[in-house]
């Protein structure tokens, strides 16, 4: 791996609970990595201590095979951030008012000839869209156009590893999630290893090769995209990501079939269930995605709607069943039915995902 992280602990002082707390992770060469969680799980931590900021207690950071932090049980080693060679990109772009375009991205080029850092800044100015922007000032670009310049000074001297921390957050929603991909775009073709700190899942979704989803300090899953939505690891990432609800259903054992009974109806026929035995009596939570749930007036199970959030090419319902409980839909627009109203409702569910049941 390019960049290791093994069993990290970093405790603030004054504070019982670990900062970061056992945390591993690793990414390779060219590989986009996201950090995600709530306010507080440690997100920005584990950031600063991978660029030198914090300090480790114990575990590893290890960059380009080259350790960087340890804790005391394994050499007590703390490379200063100055030399890490790593970029960073922050959420107030942090470009010099005074200073035009050329001159911002010129900063970190102090061990560069003035031929090469004129070479370089063309370079990366190219890269990022914005060669014909050189003579201006901050304050004469758009926000989008201030992130790409502060993303073209972080790269300009070639770093081992770029970190961003939540660099779209000043931003508005539309403008996030295209400059998102366009970002990604710019750190693949620089061939760039970046680790990337948000708290929009559609942001991690766009720019991440590998999600991490974090939570009171702990990594619950380090994973692509597509796994984290559809096999979450633990209980705290299948709530936290997508749209969804847990739903009490049981497990079981029909002739050949293993059936899921639940309210909306059995779910037979479906991959990776477990077996009955896997839980006390068959007795389980199981995940249901706002996507596993089809609109059907023709179903024999109902709901009510309780809420609706207008999407442009689909509606969320929020509604409840008969029995109480509650689920998720996305219904396309043009069924637009009122809050109260009862409609017909079936799953759809090709795998399951399981836990014990709350």
């Amino acid at each position: 791996m390019f960049l290791d992280i093994s069993q990290l602990v970093v405790h603030y002082r004054g504070r019982s609970r670990a900062a970061v707390n056992g945390v591993s992770l690793g990414l390779r060469a060219g590989e986009i990595g996201v950090l995600i969680g709530p306010s507080g799980c440690g997100k920005t931590t584990l950031l600063r201590s991978v660029a030198g900021l914090e300090r480790a207690i114990s575990g590893t950071i290890s960059l380009s095979h080259e350790i960087v932090s340890s804790g005391r049980a394994t050499g007590d080693v703390h490379i200063p951030a100055e030399h890490r060679r790593i970029g960073m990109v922050f959420q107030d772009f942090a470009l010099f008012p005074h200073l035009d375009v050329g001159h911002n991205v010129a900063f970190g080029l102090t061990h560069f000839n003035h031929a090469e850092r004129e070479q370089r800044i063309g370079e990366v100015l190219d890269l990022v869209g914005l060669g014909d922007v050189r003579k201006r000032y901050p304050h004469e670009l758009s926000g989008g156009q201030q992130q790409r310049v502060a993303l073209a000074r972080a790269l300009a001297p070639k770093p081992r590893l770029l970190l961003l921390d939540e660099p779209f957050s000043n931003l508005d929603v539309d403008l996030r999630e295209r400059l998102a991909h366009e970002v990604r775009g710019i750190l693949k073709q620089a061939g760039a290893t970046a680790l990337f700190v948000t708290h929009d899942q559609l942001e991690a979704f766009a720019i991440g090769d590998r999600i991490g989803v974090m939570h009171e300090g702990q990594l619950h899953q380090w994973d692509d995209a597509y796994e984290l939505y559809h096999r979450p690891a633990t209980r705290f990432v299948a709530d936290f990501i997508g749209h969804g609800v847990f739903t009490r259903a049981r497990i079981a054992q029909e002739g050949e079939n293993v059936v899921v009974h639940t309210a909306l109806g059995d779910l037979s026929d479906v991959l990776e269930c477990p077996l009955p035995a896997a839980y006390v009596n068959g007795v389980c939570d199981v995940l249901l995605r706002a996507d596993d749930i089809v609109h059907d007036d023709a179903a024999p199970v109902k709901a009510e709607i309780l809420r609706k959030t207008f999407r442009g090419s689909e509606f969320l319902y929020t509604l409840r069943l008969g029995t109480g409980e509650t689920v998720m839909a996305h219904v396309p627009s043009h069924h637009d039915h009122a809050i109260g109203e009862w409609i017909g409702i079936r799953a759809e569910v090709d795998h399951v995902v399981t836990f014990q049941p709350e």
